[in-house]
């Protein structure tokens, strides 16, 4: 099947910081250019940590306190994750102010494995990097959803193709195919269960497919049988199994 790559929907101008910006340039970049966070760079444009507007708001919601205790007796008593809030507030860089270390994708990469990263990591954006880590572009959020946006008959010609005939080796006609606002409905009758589980598990990685209808039925429940050899739809029960 065909994916979207990430280097398909990221930008390529990007709007960057280096390890010693000042926090007020910073704050201008994102303001001028209406964005919520950047990457930093090294000399060699190497992504080495990401800025947000939460980074600069922590540096500002704790400002320096002359009057309270002293640091070095401070950061024995707190917990990691107080002490680098505690390094934030004291930041005037975005080297100092950087999350690190950065969380990336590569250009090659499918678009649904840059979506899965971001929801587990919790991030709003990508920087992507070439094989030495340098700078080639950004995704965000909004970039990844842009495959939500492929027209109904585009997706519904790829099941067809891709999952009908190349993988399942059925006429197109053989169960029908419709598509409405990016959820396919499969309706018909294959001749075992297994063609059932793979016709919906290969629609439903599709890029811009939102949700599956199962409407399919099966002459044959080979769910507890142990074929020794490859099926007669090229489908091995290896195969199957890593579905």
């Amino acid at each position: 099947m065909r994916h979207d790559k990430v280097g398909s929907v990221m930008t390529t101008e990007v709007v960057r910081a280096g390890y010693g910006t000042p926090f007020k340039e910073v704050a201008r970049l994102l303001a001028e250019h209406r964005i919520s966070g950047l990457p930093v760079v090294d000399e060699d444009k190497k992504v080495i940590g990401v800025l947000s507007e939460t980074d600069l708001i922590t540096r500002q919601a704790q400002p320096p306190d002359p009057y309270r205790t002293p640091r070095r007796i401070l950061d024995v008593a707190l917990t990691k994750a107080a002490r680098r809030r505690a390094a934030k507030a004291r930041a005037r860089t975005a080297g100092r102010l950087m999350t690190e270390p950065p969380v990336t994708v590569h250009a090659e990469e499918t678009v649904a494995a840059a979506a899965r990263t971001m929801a587990e990591r919790g991030v709003e954006r990508l920087p992507v990097v070439d094989e030495e880590d340098r700078l080639v572009g950004i995704v965000t959020r909004r970039d990844l959803l842009q495959v939500f946006l492929r027209p109904d008959p585009e997706i519904r010609d790829e099941v067809l193709e891709e999952v009908l005939e190349r993988t399942l080796w059925l006429a197109p006609r053989s169960i029908d195919v419709c598509v409405v606002q990016g959820v396919v409905t499969l309706t018909g009758q294959l001749e075992r269960k297994s063609d059932t589980e793979i016709a919906v598990s290969m629609t439903s990685r599709i890029d811009g497919v939102v949700a599956v209808v199962d409407q399919l039925t099966y002459r044959l429940d080979d769910s507890r049988l142990q074929p020794a050899r490859q099926g007669p739809h090229g489908v091995t029960e290896e195969w199957l199994r890593s579905l």
